[in-house]
């Protein structure tokens, strides 16, 4: 059972008592010691889950020093620390039965940048891309590469002393570390960078933690040299953590910061730092090399490093498949042509950076004139080859290549490649073989995988599909670890290439050997009784405590098994994510998740919503629930039946009876059912499907809010009102009203109604409705330019005028256009889980359409959001149970029309609009964007998509008075200053109604559909 916070043990009692003398002793930050925080993050990228007794997100240094203070008095001396960045390992580095320190939510400030010198300082909890975004407006940047690199924080980089792409160029992450701050256990600030031998003799003759520390690490430097060179090959991946191979620097220097390194919060919480950046290169290419053969890419490796490139990275058909299923292939599809006959099953992406463009061309030419005399052998493996100029073009296909982490996780079934030997590092000569005896151990199990990684380093990512689920797949994670390691020490490898050890530190005392006592010196001078993220790396060697094991740690997957498989498939939106993280992108001018941004708290992302599914559903289970005869019971029982039930569990609610539910309700309520992460989420994690699901069963528990009721009835009464609008207009502009409205429905700022009337205006402009007989009336000649407009209540009556705009332009353009009877499409229904009232609304509205749709008219739709419903959420409501008539966006059919479209090219050539456009088309019909800009470019105008986020208004969710700051806070982001963008006014466009809606309740703004622009310039051509 979910334990009640009133059922609190000794231990958690002891936690509790901690974070209470935390606060009292002036900690500024915040505290978290709620089972829905705990739960958030028992989870990384890795394989398993850890519950932790509290989450602790310090504002300063100050609060991190208050924290390891208290935790030296005696009684809180067993308190177990874990510092948190990003979350995105995969190896459980972060995860803990402790307290969880998360320094990402406040800490996360760039503090300077030096240009000429060439080095910024950053808080820890800075991303990289944060950091990168900053230092680009300088011509600079900060390698190495991650595929994690929007949320992977320089902390966690620094703790898992990470590296990726490029890396035999530009190294590992302690290759750019100058100076690093640390707070130790006993509270000291340390300052590291490296020092001469004088300065070194200085601090050692302190009393203090760090001078402990210093005298350990210099006394192994100097009495274990000859015994550290011979245990240690020499690779770019050398070893990540107390790498003692590297106590000194290439200059002869003791370097502290090579040992904190890697160190994965063991030894002190590094709060900042202070790194070098590089200087962009101006030039970017990147040859794309297609093989009928993975060996071959990996054999072909060693030649293509011959050619100089900066560079190499390899991909096996497997990624390559489910990248091809993804949004992100719409932006680099046409850099892998699949020419008739061929199969490519691996690829090689070879890249090219420079100062000078010439100097790149005659690079690439010395790799293509080979490549080319290999295209003349029939029987070869090569396939041919694509050259992706520009950096605009070489970080799509970079970013292809970042997804294919979360990708994989995205294959079909139960078996899913999951991590747990998926970082290995071997020299680069020795990768092929090792990788095909590494291929024959995973067949020997018959288990499917999936590679890709940078050959040019020597590492290849490869994770096994297993199903966890399943108990008897749980033991192989010890079989292949065990024989992987084996495999990795005969090729003089090592386990850890660039993820961090982890749980799989139960591995050290192999690949340290004799050197292990010595690494458990450096633990036990910093953290004597093992309170620093304990079992990983090393542990002290005086307390005896051992290392983690690989299969003794909780997995997800043993949690998961607990909820039987129908509950499972009640909530399979939800239950495949594997903790990548991508939710967790810091970036304001993506889509993706503007609750996440707006708030910073991990429990309204989408990770955090998957995580408190899975854990409700857990809790149901052991109830007995079935969720699915329960949903089914729920959409069956009148509103009455239930009330008084609903009526005893609100009152009791609201008297601070707890019930799990509450946590992932208000988890659930701070989404915007924007449907970005249905789009950009590898994994496909469906928030508004499940958040639905949940609320309607929430709901069959507890009274709904008036606002509720409010928001699903609009679209039934719109019509009524709209047909004498002024009262409602008075009502909702009226300041004493709308705070009582506000008050006591928690509803606020509601549009008006237009000050034109539908109905009166097709009449009087002669606007047809389309009706079977109206249609049946059509010549064939009219029936080919005919379209059909299908309505939604928003625009329909809050913005009729863009309708009829809309309208007047399909027919200046040379279209027969129809508007199809207004029905109310269910979407608010749906995202406020009224299911039952959904699929009923739904189901009426697809009669009207398939009758339409009989007579093969195209359908579109006015505003992203309601025409996008029809694919999603009316597609998953009916399955295969009846046919959904296919409705497309405005500009979908538009670009069709090309041969007509450019006949009516307007005179105008070189005036440039900027559209903003809605966060579902943006996520969920990316291509339908490049339409927009193909039509304006048929009828002679330019279009620019401008790089924002989301506006934070989604539908309704605005104006829900429970979200107003939050609202606020996501449109500030990214849409505020385009908005107010002085060069840009009146060139904005806007797709969504609801981001047309709330830039002019915010900023008083008029923004203009796209269609509205084309029109002004067809009258005026005309």
């Amino acid at each position: 059972m979910i334990p009640k916070l009133s059922e609190v043990t000794p231990i958690q009692a002891k936690y509790l008592a901690f974070i209470e003398r935390l606060k009292a002793s002036g900690f500024q930050g915040d505290t978290n010691p709620d089972y829905a925080n705990r739960v958030v993050l028992s989870t990384d990228n890795s394989i398993y889950q850890v519950l932790p007794q509290g989450v602790i997100y310090p504002k300063s240094i100050e609060d991190i020093q208050r924290i390891t203070r208290l935790s030296n008095e005696d009684e809180f001396h067993d308190i177990v620390l874990s510092p948190r960045g990003g979350g995105t390992g995969t190896n459980g580095q972060s995860l803990s039965d402790g307290l969880i320190v998360d320094i990402s939510k406040h800490m996360n400030q760039i503090l300077e940048i030096n240009v000429e010198e060439g080095w910024a300082r950053v808080q820890t909890g800075v991303v990289k891309d944060q950091l990168n975004k900053a230092a680009a407006e300088h011509g600079l940047f900060f390698a190495p590469e991650l595929s994690t690199s929007n949320r992977a924080t320089v902390g966690g980089m620094i703790n898992t002393d990470a590296s990726g792409q490029g890396s035999v160029m530009y190294g590992k992450t302690r290759d750019h570390v100058l100076e690093l701050k640390t707070v130790l256990l006993d509270g000291t600030l340390l300052e590291t960078q490296p020092v001469d031998d004088e300065t070194l003799e200085s601090i050692k003759l302190g009393s203090d933690y760090s001078s402990h520390a210093h005298r350990v690490i210099d006394t192994i430097q100097k009495t274990k040299q000859k015994q550290i060179a011979e245990t240690f090959p020499e690779l770019n991946r050398c070893l990540t953590g107390y790498d003692l191979a590297h106590i000194r620097d290439e200059n002869g220097l003791f370097n502290l910061n090579n040992i904190l390194c890697g160190s994965e919060g063991t030894l002190g919480f590094i709060v900042e730092a202070k790194v070098n950046l590089l200087k962009i290169p101006t030039y970017a290419s990147l040859v794309n090399i297609r093989y009928n053969s993975f060996e071959a890419s990996l054999r072909h490796a060693k030649e293509l490093l011959s050619a100089g490139p900066t560079s190499i990275e390899t991909v096996d058909s497997k990624v390559l498949g489910l990248a091809k299923g993804d949004i992100i292939w719409n932006s680099v599809s046409e850099f892998f042509p699949q020419n008739p006959g061929e199969d490519t099953q691996g690829i090689n992406l070879v890249e090219y950076t420079g100062d000078s463009e010439e100097d790149i061309a005659e690079r690439i030419k010395v790799l293509t004139d080979r490549l080319d005399e290999l295209s003349k052998d029939p029987n070869g493996s090569f396939q041919g080859y694509t050259i992706a100029k520009g950096h605009n073009n070489v970080n799509k296909i970079w970013g292809m290549r970042k997804k294919s982490v979360g990708l994989l996780g995205n294959a079909q079934g139960e078996r899913r490649p999951v991590p747990f030997v998926e970082d290995t590092a071997v020299p680069p000569e020795n990768l092929a073989d090792f990788i095909m005896e590494f291929r024959e151990v995973l067949d020997s199990y018959g288990v499917t995988y999936g590679m890709f990684g940078h050959v040019d380093a020597g590492v290849l990512h490869v994770r096994p599909a297993l199903d966890l689920k399943e108990a008897d797949q749980e033991p192989l994670i010890r079989e292949i670890t065990d024989k992987v390691v084996a495999l990795t020490q005969k090729y003089d490898g090592l386990l850890w290439g660039e993820h961090g050890k982890g749980v799989r530190s139960e591995y050290a005392p192999a690949f340290f050997g004799d050197l292990y006592p010595s690494v458990q010196e450096i633990k036990g001078a910093f953290d004597p009784r093992n309170q620093l993220n304990p079992g990983k790396i090393a542990t002290p060697y005086e307390l005896g405590a051992e290392l983690l094991k690989i299969d003794e740690v909780p997995m997800r997957g043993q949690f998961d098994r607990q909820i039987p498989i129908s509950n499972r498939d009640q909530f399979k939106e939800g239950m495949y994510c594997n903790g990548n993280g991508a939710c967790y992108n810091f970036d304001p001018n993506d889509a993706m998740c503007p609750s996440w941004k707006g708030t910073r708290q991990r429990i309204h992302s989408p990770k955090g919503r998957a995580s408190l599914m899975r854990e409700w559903l857990r809790g149901m289970s052991e109830q007995g629930v079935d969720v699915k005869k329960a949903s089914y019971n729920t959409r069956h029982t009148s509103f009455l039946a239930g009330f008084i039930p609903r009526l005893r569990n609100t009152i009791s609610k609201r008297k601070g009876e707890y019930d799990f539910s509450h946590e992932v309700h208000e988890s659930m309520m701070g989404c915007l059912a924007c449907k970005s992460c249905v789009g950009q989420c590898p994994i496909k994690v469906d928030v508004p499907e499940f958040r639905a699901k949940f609320l309607e069963l929430y709901y069959s528990r507890y009274l709904r809010p008036m606002k509720d009721y409010f928001v699903g009835g609009l679209e039934f009464v719109m019509p009524t009102l709209s047909v004498l609008p002024q009262p409602y207009n008075w009502l909702v502009s009226n300041k004493i009203a709308n705070r009582a409205i506000s008050k006591f429905v928690g509803f606020e700022d509601s549009p008006k109604f237009s000050q034109y009337n539908l109905k009166r205006e097709m009449s009087r402009r002669g606007i047809r409705l389309a009706t079977p007989l109206a249609i049946e009336a059509l010549s064939p000649k009219d029936r080919k330019r005919a379209v059909i407009v299908v309505q939604d209540a928003f625009t329909s009556y809050f913005e009729t005028e863009l309708v009829l705009d809309m309208m007047e332009l399909l027919s200046r353009l040379g279209f027969q256009a129809y508007l199809a009877p207004f029905l109310p499409n269910g979407k608010p229904l749906h995202v406020h889980g009224f299911l039952r009232s959904f699929e009923r609304t739904a189901r009426k509205n697809l009669d009207m359409l398939q009758n339409l749709s009989f007579y093969g008219i195209p359908l579109i739709g006015v505003d992203p959001s309601m025409t996008l419903t029809y694919r999603a959420e009316y597609a998953k409501a009916f399955g295969n149970s009846r046919p959904i008539p296919k409705v497309q966006l405005m500009q979908e059919w538009l670009a069709n029309q090309s041969t007509h479209l450019e006949k009516q090219a307007i005179s105008v050539k070189d005036e440039q609009y900027h559209m903003m456009a809605h966060c579902t088309e943006k996520t969920n019909a990316p291509s339908s964007i490049k339409d927009w800009q193909k039509v304006f470019e048929l009828l002679g105008l330019k279009l620019q998509v401008e790089n924002v986020g989301c506006c934070g208004m989604a539908g309704t969710y605005g104006h829900e008075s429970s979200n107003r700051a939050t609202s606020e806070e996501i449109y500030n982001l990214s849409w505020r200053d385009k908005v107010n963008n002085d060069q840009l006014q009146d060139k904005l466009v806007a797709t969504g109604y609801s981001c047309r809606c709330q830039a002019k309740r915010l900023d008083t703004a008029h923004i203009k559909h796209p269609a509205q622009v084309l029109l002004a310039h067809v009258k005026a051509d005309h």
